[in-house]
């Protein structure tokens, strides 16, 4: 079982950066792949990226790819999502969830961050 907790949303402005974080607490995280998603309003919740927590590769979304970046720091078991120039379509809740590596879904989940981009 692991235990999600996001961290790091707030209100920016168009072309501004935002880093969210993700602590995770499990008994191990190695087996796991961890990923960021989004929700906004009126539309379905959408995978951005994942990051499997041993070898650390990566997916990247085409709406995200070039301008997110998904890190793992493994000593403080936390999941990070670095935004670049962020654009008001990037409103929305953001979700860190888990999931077994040899599964396809998400059983675990974050309680939410809220990220608005607005001038």
């Amino acid at each position: 079982q692991v235990q999600l907790m996001e961290s790091g949303g707030g209100l920016v402005q168009p072309g501004d950066s935002l880093r969210l974080s993700c602590a995770a607490s499990a008994r191990t995280l190695s087996m796991y792949v961890m990923g960021w998603f989004r929700q906004a309003p009126g539309k379905e919740r959408e995978l951005l990226s994942a990051i499997t927590w041993s070898e650390q590769r990566t997916y990247y979304a085409d709406s995200v790819k070039g301008r997110f970046t998904i890190s793992r720091d493994n000593a403080k078991s936390t999941v990070y999502l670095q935004m670049y120039n962020l654009k008001p379509d990037d409103t929305a809740v953001y979700y860190c969830a888990a999931k077994i590596r040899t599964t396809t879904e998400y059983l675990y989940w974050g309680q939410g961050t809220q990220v608005t981009v607005s001038s």
